[in-house]
């Protein structure tokens, strides 16, 4: 891969500016088997290429542009394209909001489709019928015939706007149960504690506004018939 290539890679990823320090102890490896082994050199070697690679975006063909904010570079669209990234922006769907009691149902649904309630019940141990109707009431699960066992109880699965929700290609494509349960952890650390304490405060179902706040999943503990109930007792 060449350089350019590379430091383009990192400052499309980078959350926040990446500065020319990160970029070269990041790509150092790189430039070294090119021949470069001195540190002021590799420096300006890769201040150089981030040059070439900013006046690359300097042409018109180009919607976005490598800017230098707050001492780093960030990938940001370009002022004469904002009116049409606004109005992409508007056409976008509303967020979801979840429970973590409906996301451990999702995950239950994915990892073990097609399945019945009563499965989900088994593993979750507790009753998931309420969760089931806000899955799919959010079309993010959907019936798939009925199990020919007594009762012929409904199966459930995952949907084409589970997979676009959470950019799977397909259901292939899910992380091992370890993956996914530590990719949980991760999302919602910082989302939980807040969610926990405004429940606590306000345990009534969201508006509808409420539900707009941001492009995740959230953590709330209200979503969940019997974990009210227990709540209550």
């Amino acid at each position: 891969m060449s350089l350019k290539a590379q430091l383009e890679a990192i400052i499309y990823a980078a959350e926040t500016p990446i500065t020319l320090e990160q970029i070269t102890a990041l790509v150092k490896d790189s430039v070294v088997a090119e021949g470069v082994s001195d540190d002021a050199e590799i420096k300006s070697h890769v201040r150089s290429a981030l040059a070439e690679l900013v006046g690359s975006y300097d042409s018109a063909d180009h919607g976005i542009e490598i800017r230098e904010v707050a001492g780093g570079y960030r990938m940001s669209t370009k002022p004469e394209q904002h009116e049409v990234v606004r109005s992409f922006a508007k056409s976008l769907k509303p967020p979801i909001r979840l429970s973590l009691p409906a996301l451990e149902t999702l995950a239950v649904i994915a990892y073990k489709q097609p399945v019945t309630v009563p499965e989900i019940n088994d593993i979750r141990g507790v009753d998931s019928g309420g969760v089931i109707g806000t899955l799919l009431d959010r079309k993010l699960i959907t019936t798939g015939g009925r199990k020919q066992v007594i009762g012929r109880p409904i199966l459930y699965k995952t949907t084409k706007e589970f997979l676009m929700r959470f950019g799977l290609k397909d259901v292939n494509e899910l992380p091992s149960m370890e993956e996914f349960e530590k990719l949980v952890a991760e999302s919602f650390q910082a989302e939980l504690i807040p969610a926990e304490n405004a429940a606590t405060e306000a345990p009534s179902a969201p508006t509808p506004a409420e539900s707009i706040v941001s492009e995740t999943i959230q953590s709330e503990s209200s979503d969940d018939p019997v974990q009210e109930e227990q709540k209550a007792g």
